[in-house]
């Protein structure tokens, strides 16, 4: 018998791994959880678990060569489509690429003045139906390394601010880290206090009693417990800690070289402001967002429709499957934010 021709057949359809046995793909199909919702290169086919690995298939330092061959002449080195011709290619990735956030974005805050002063901005738009991203900005109490928030934003889909505001520390501050964020005793000092930021923002998000509103950030979970701010997790899209845009390592990356590499530009160099990481977060959002996907009406494995797709029971069943059978009936193991337009 062939034994690379009989391999070849229990190769998984989405990783390509290749396995001696066909009880052993089976048994990679039930912890994979591979899905339509995973990178995928636009030339092989291939499934990646995040961004970062599908970046590694095509311009990493040990490439697939025929994938790095065409990306090089029509990929986008931001979202990692290949385009028709080169010609679309370079429209395309003008289009792709963000401009910087800090030529123009901040200048909207700083005619208003919160750069300088105690002064909050509050857009009036409370109520609204789209997402918000919020980001904040802390100083250190204790022995400086105690985060304290010292600066809160929250802005909409389009970027407008919605609040923005110093906010008055709980505890006495004791490095105020000002070479990162800019901030002096002054600001604080009359600042807005904790409890009232508070409702401002919980207003926003619960959207004055209506329908709650998704919330986007990077560390969001981590702003909101330093908030002191309960919110359901099942609205939360926290960047830090959405596969797609995790580190192969399953570790997250940080906002500034997600905004780099899958945006195209710069943020937190120098003083760092909570509006440009709202900004980064939503873009980023928005574009994990806008992927097409194939339309499943059960598309999570945790779904009770799917829980029998890879029994045990079923053993014999699935190994009399094609490896593209199985892949038809693998299922996410994380929502996929595309399902969010879907709602």
């Amino acid at each position: 018998m062939d034994h690379s021709a009989e391999t070849s057949r229990h190769k998984c359809a989405a990783c390509f791994r290749q396995f001696n046995k066909i009880e052993h793909l089976v048994d990679h199909m039930r912890t994979s959880f591979h899905s339509p919702h995973e990178p995928t290169c636009a030339v092989c086919k291939k499934h990646c678990r995040s961004l970062d690995s599908l970046r590694e298939h095509l311009i990493g330092p040990l490439p697939k060569q025929e994938c790095k061959n065409v990306f090089d002449m029509r990929g986008c080195k931001f979202c990692l489509a290949i385009l028709d011709s080169s010609y679309s290619q370079r429209l395309h990735q003008e289009r792709c690429q963000f401009s910087c956030v800090n030529s123009g974005l901040l200048a909207r805050l700083a005619n208003l003045g919160i750069r300088d002063g105690s002064t909050a901005i509050d857009g009036g738009r409370t109520r609204g139906s789209g997402p918000v991203a919020l980001a904040c900005k802390y100083v250190g109490g204790g022995d400086g390394s105690l985060d304290v928030c010292a600066k809160v934003c929250l802005i909409d889909e389009s970027e407008n601010v919605i609040f923005y505001s110093y906010v008055k520390p709980t505890i006495p501050v004791t490095n105020y880290r000002y070479e990162t964020t800019g901030i002096r005793p002054e600001h604080v000092r009359d600042a807005m206090p904790l409890k009232q930021v508070q409702k401002k923002i919980q207003d926003i998000l619960y959207n004055g009693g209506e329908k709650a509103r998704v919330l986007v950030g990077h560390c969001v979970e981590d702003d909101l417990k330093r908030l002191q701010i309960g919110y359901p997790s099942i609205m939360i899209r926290d960047i830090a800690n959405y596969p797609p845009l995790m580190k192969t390592s399953k570790l997250c990356n940080s906002l500034k070289y997600l905004a780099q590499v899958y945006l195209g530009f710069e943020i937190q160099n120098g003083v760092q402001d909570p509006y440009e990481e709202c900004v980064g977060g939503m873009r980023l959002y928005k574009r994990m967002r806008s992927q097409v996907h194939r339309i499943e009406h059960h598309p999570m494995a945790s779904d009770p429709q799917n829980k029998n797709n890879f029994a045990a029971w079923r053993e014999s069943e699935l190994e009399r499957m094609s490896p593209e059978q199985m892949l038809e009936i693998s299922r996410s193991d994380y929502y996929c934010w595309c399902m969010d337009l879907r709602i």
